[in-house]
């Protein structure tokens, strides 16, 4: 039986928990550095916080640790890494194979999406250097993970929910050459959702003013079943900086999808966590965050793929400007059923395709009553990317989170015993002394103490599995079986949760296949003599460290040639001439690499 793990980001402690608390198996966050988004660090003792709570239902907790490493951060690196193993940190996610060196002895290591995974020959090359897991490319298809996973013993973690890079993770450097600002060091300026024009060899403008290299989100919450069929062994949702209603919307939506999958295969599959939800709102994933969604690559076709008219969240339609007046407008509403809520944010496409917000002061049927905005007028299409009423469910009518704890009952001889089994495979026992007076309604009596016992006590959700006794039954008040109940909790919690063991990496002789006889990612003198022990026969330094000429800014499966409809493979005889992207006066060169179906920027 395969546990599938649902994985869940967390910019800060506190949505750490919300993750936990809406169903994640697992929770990715940042320490207080390396963590590849500078705006979401951590202090460790938050991580530490996070460990706690998340470990009571057997929940991972995996820190970020994928920058690359500058060779004078190494010795703060390996002091870090000791602290949070200290901390109780399963496992960590890494980029730089320093990290291989510099980790504590035991640590478990996972190899980040920057480490570029999409071939069986850089899976095996990355396992080899002790990882227990790899973190493949969002771009794969359900046929490259089969192949990947035919080839490595290592867990195989895809990304199923949130942002897309447009190009290959950790080979960016579009950020770096545009602003000085390196997505390998976590400070992204994320040029793939900026404006653009198009223009031809000759300068022509193509198109004018759209985000081209901006893409849909990902959405795969209808293709578990393939994933996990392919070979897949943890679902990740993207959103380390994302709020904390976002987080348990998704990760709620997809926990109830999970839960189905393995109620489905309940002899193939379990979850790799302990823990029922109860109660709570139900998830919709139309009102969180998103570009539209797309599925990507899976099945091996493409798009479209592209928000270019749109690269921030428009939400879901509400319908078309019929009127705009002062304080307010009139909406014509798309479909039936629609109901608007004071406080709701709305979005529309502005002339210069710009996407410009606002909010709903007070809404009155399809009377919109705010603030003057610019460029709002009639016609226009209008969107809301804020529910308010579904934001302050998401807040209010939380989840409870509960483990199941089997009771068993003997009433013998003035002696209660009681033993309990965690559904982790915890054990503990209690007897206590009880009181000499008789119950004057022995079944009542009986029927209160399964009652009272089968309570919940957080975290733990009691079920009196059977109540046996022998001789007369004594009168037991309700604070006695509940003291009862709440000794046999802080037994349980006493044990460490039987959590289920995460894979460990093995470091192993591997010639270096083709894709690594180069190598253009080393930001230090650990990496480089790993690199060279493997074969590496040309080791160049980061380009955030040589700023060479002759690199390619980003790689991508998306083209925007198949995009725009003017790939000569769909058109015969189209003429595959160079195009530009420009912006502020900045040119970026589009190379097409039809051979592999795969775009360059330079």
């Amino acid at each position: 039986m395969r546990a599938l793990e649902l994985l869940a980001p967390a910019r800060t402690a506190e949505v750490g928990i919300a993750a936990v608390d809406c169903g994640a198996d697992a929770v990715y966050i940042a320490g207080p550095a390396f963590g590849a988004r500078q705006a979401a660090g951590n202090p460790v003792g938050d991580i530490r916080r996070l460990c706690t709570y998340a470990h009571r239902f057997g929940v991972r907790i995996y820190v970020t640790f994928n920058t690359l490493i500058y060779e004078e951060e190494l010795p703060q690196a390996r002091r870090l890494l000791q602290e949070l193993q200290d901390v109780g940190v399963d496992a960590l996610i890494v980029q730089d194979p320093a990290v291989t060196r510099l980790a504590p002895e035991g640590m478990i290591l996972h190899a980040s999406t920057q480490c570029a995974i999409r071939t069986p020959e850089q899976a095996r090359f990355t396992e080899s250097l002790g990882y227990g897991r790899l973190v493949l490319e969002r771009e794969l298809s359900l046929e490259q993970i089969r192949a990947i996973r035919d080839n490595v013993d290592a867990e195989l973690e895809v990304f199923v929910h949130g942002a897309l890079c447009v190009c290959y993770s950790g080979q960016c450097y579009l950020s770096e050459h545009l602003a000085g600002r390196s997505a390998n060091r976590g400070a992204c300026i994320q040029a793939c959702r900026s404006l653009y024009d198009l223009e031809d060899a000759d300068g022509t403008v193509l198109m004018r003013n759209k985000a081209l290299l901006s893409l849909k989100d990902l959405n795969l919450i209808h293709r578990l079943e393939d994933l996990a069929d392919a070979g897949a062994d943890s679902f990740k949702i993207e959103g380390r900086l994302k709020s904390a209603s976002y987080v348990r919307n998704v990760v709620r939506a997809y926990s109830e999808a999970l839960d189905a999958l393995v109620r489905r295969y309940p002899d193939r599959y379990r979850r790799a966590s302990f823990g029922t939800l109860r109660g709570g709102f139900t998830p919709d994933l139309r009102k969180t965050y998103n570009r539209d969604y797309t599925e990507l690559f899976l099945d091996g076709t493409r798009g479209p793929w592209s928000s270019m008219d749109a690269p921030k969240s428009m939400g879901e339609p509400v319908g078309t400007v019929r009127q705009v007046r002062p304080g307010g407008l009139t909406i014509d509403p798309e479909g039936r059923g629609l109901e608007l809520h004071n406080g709701d944010g709305f979005a529309f496409v502005g002339s210069d395709g710009s996407i410009i917000g606002f909010r709903g002061d007070v809404c009155e049927g399809f009377t919109i009553r705010c603030k003057a905005v610019d460029g709002l007028k009639p016609g226009i299409r209008l969107y809301r990317n804020i529910d308010a009423a579904f934001e302050r469910r998401l807040d209010a009518d939380r989840p409870s989170r509960e483990m199941a704890v089997a009771l068993e009952v003997r009433l013998d001889g003035g002696r209660l015993s009681a033993m309990a089994r965690s559904e982790d495979g915890r054990e503990t026992a209690l007897a206590v002394d009880l009181p000499s007076d008789p119950a004057r309604d022995p079944d009542r009596m009986l029927e209160t103490i399964r009652t009272q016992l089968a309570k919940r006590t957080e975290p733990y959700s009691f079920t009196v599995k059977d109540v046996a006794v022998e001789g007369p039954v004594p009168f037991l008040p309700a604070s006695f079986l509940n003291g009862i109940r709440r000794d046999l909790a802080a037994a349980l919690d006493a044990q460490r949760v039987r959590s289920l063991p995460l894979r460990k990496g093995v470091v192993r002789p591997d010639p270096a296949p083709a894709a690594l006889t180069y190598k253009d990612n080393v930001a230090n003198s650990l990496s480089r003599e790993i690199y060279g022990e493997r074969g590496a026969a040309s080791i160049e330094p980061a380009y955030e460290l040589s700023h060479r000429d002759g690199v390619e800014y980003m790689r991508t499966k998306y083209c925007l040639r198949h995009e725009l409809g003017i790939c000569p493979k769909l058109r015969p005889g189209t003429r595959p001439d160079p195009l530009f992207l420009v912006n502020n006066g900045r040119r970026l060169r589009l190379g097409f690499d039809c051979a592999v179906c795969e775009m360059t920027v330079r």
